[in-house]
């Protein structure tokens, strides 16, 4: 049986790492790929990216409306590795750190929080202010992994795909999902 991920895709400039994401499970065997677009998510892959939020979507293996709480996601009986906010609002951010689950996206979070499963949370903004930073702190001590997409460049990125290989692969490590996304630093100077 196939391991399930859930993806969020909230509406944060960032959407196509959520995108490569997806491009990067899809024709994977080994795992399932279960996904939530926020309105503004979608409206932002049409902005940023080169698809619709209709062939997004055509990338997962299955897709949940965001306004419908009570689907399975939002269940913890609904078995899954964990799940992954590909980029994470503050807004979205808020919601998790409070337990206001007016969503889809955030009640499949909070379920993912209250059976100890993997959450992920890349957070996309710039510059943070204290509350930003304290809405992280109250998910991290919930038990959520936070993860901005912040580059690293030991590895010599030389193209957009390589910065966002290196986010991804750092999510595929913490969900235990084998890749060879990005060279890792074996203390050489190359």
């Amino acid at each position: 049986m196939a391991r399930r991920i859930i993806i969020g895709i909230a509406g944060a400039s960032g959407v196509t790492y959520g995108v490569k994401m997806l491009t990067l499970l899809r024709d994977r065997t080994d795992i399932e790929s279960h996904l939530i677009i926020s309105e503004s998510g979608k409206r932002n892959i049409e902005i940023e990216t080169e698809y619709s939020a209709e062939q997004v979507e055509s990338m997962a293996d299955f897709v949940y409306d965001n306004k419908e709480v009570g689907a399975a996601l939002a269940s913890g009986s609904f078995l899954t590795e964990g799940m992954v906010v590909i980029p994470c609002t503050i807004k979205t951010l808020s919601g998790i750190a409070n337990s206001y689950t007016t969503n889809l996206l955030v009640r499949a979070s909070d379920v993912t929080l209250k059976e100890k499963r993997k959450l992920v949370l890349v957070v996309r903004e710039t510059p943070l202010h204290k509350g930003h930073l304290r809405l992280m702190t109250m998910a991290a001590d919930m038990g959520a992994h936070i993860l901005p997409p912040v580059p690293s460049f030991y590895h010599q990125p030389k193209t957009i795909d390589d910065i966002l290989n290196q986010t991804i692969g750092k999510i595929f490590d913490y969900m235990g999902i084998e890749h060879d996304l990005f060279r890792r630093w074996d203390g050489s100077l190359l």
